[in-house]
């Protein structure tokens, strides 16, 4: 994570569950579009962004934990396509 931000109203994103996560996505995106004010529609989407990036990291991140989980079990998808005689 190069670019990480910082906002001072959002805390470690360590402390929350995966779940948790998704439930504050769908929390803000419900106050972004109650809001008409842009200023505060503005800055619940750079609050936003950055759980929709923590969430998007942390499916990336069970991908390649399956993933490496699977080839250490021998079970690669590949196994089957390659025929060396």
């Amino acid at each position: 994570f190069g670019d990480i931000m910082f906002n001072p109203l959002v805390d470690s994103f360590e402390k929350l569950s995966d779940s948790e996560i998704e439930g504050k996505i769908i929390d803000l995106s419900r106050k972004f579009w109650m809001t008409h004010n842009p200023s505060v529609q503005q800055q619940i989407s750079v609050i936003l962004e950055m759980y929709k990036e923590e969430a998007k990291a942390r499916r990336a991140s069970a991908m390649v934990q399956r993933t490496k989980k699977n080839d250490d079990d021998g079970d690669s998808p590949l196994d089957n396509l390659i025929n060396v005689s």
